[in-house]
């Protein structure tokens, strides 16, 4: 059996699927999909820091937030572990919650004298305490970070910092949280992301990325 096809074989028997980019890359470079493929699961599918089903509750929203479609794995495998569709459908509700702020931001910026910012980041604040439904806090804080951090809308993810820390919020699960979003977001978006973490940090308004 050739190299390629045996690493094709195995990343199959281990994922039970193959997605076009993976023929692609086995085809032409299989040691880089074997390689990507381990660090995948580290990524994605490995115990870590955060639970199983706060897991992919925040891979859930984090799809919303970034426009991706092509999820669904992440929902067979929220029903595989338990998670209900009302409890999936309050990450989404989150998701959506976030993007309530830049509407609310926009009133602000425009008409502040009939849309004063404290009534905004209110009003903001019940949308999302609303949303979560079953979603316990800290992991509706989490969330909120990772869906702004993915629509690169800072001012929000800051004040979701503050919040998700004094809820108990360590660093070990945001950093979890936000290493997600190498895939949909790609690397850069992740770059900001903790920069803005650490610039928070720096001015101990939460604890330090590193």
């Amino acid at each position: 059996m050739s190299e390629k096809k045996d690493i094709l074989e195995k990343v199959l028997a281990k994922r039970g699927y193959l997605l076009t980019y993976h023929k692609m890359i086995g085809e032409w470079d299989p040691k880089l999909l074997y390689a990507y493929d381990n660090f995948y699961e580290n990524l994605t599918l490995n115990d870590r820091t955060l639970s199983k089903k706060n897991r992919e509750l925040v891979w859930a929203a984090l799809q919303v937030a970034a426009d991706e479609e092509h999820g669904h794995i992440h929902m067979k495998r929220a029903k595989k572990i338990g998670l209900s569709e009302k409890i999936l459908t309050n990450a989404i509700a989150l998701a959506g919650a976030a993007e309530a702020h830049r509407a609310l931001w926009f009133g602000f910026t425009h008409w502040s004298e009939w849309i004063p910012n404290e009534f905004s980041k209110t009003c903001y604040l019940n949308i999302c305490e609303s949303a979560r439904g079953e979603i316990e806090p800290k992991i509706a804080e989490i969330i909120l970070i990772v869906c702004h951090a993915a629509r690169r809308s800072y001012g929000p993810m800051r004040l979701h910092l503050g919040r998700a820390f004094k809820l108990g919020t360590n660093q070990a699960e945001l950093a979890e949280a936000l290493s997600y979003m190498l895939l949909p977001c790609g690397g850069p978006t992740l770059i900001d992301a903790v920069q803005i973490w650490e610039e928070e940090g720096s001015k101990n308004n939460c604890p330090s990325p590193y």
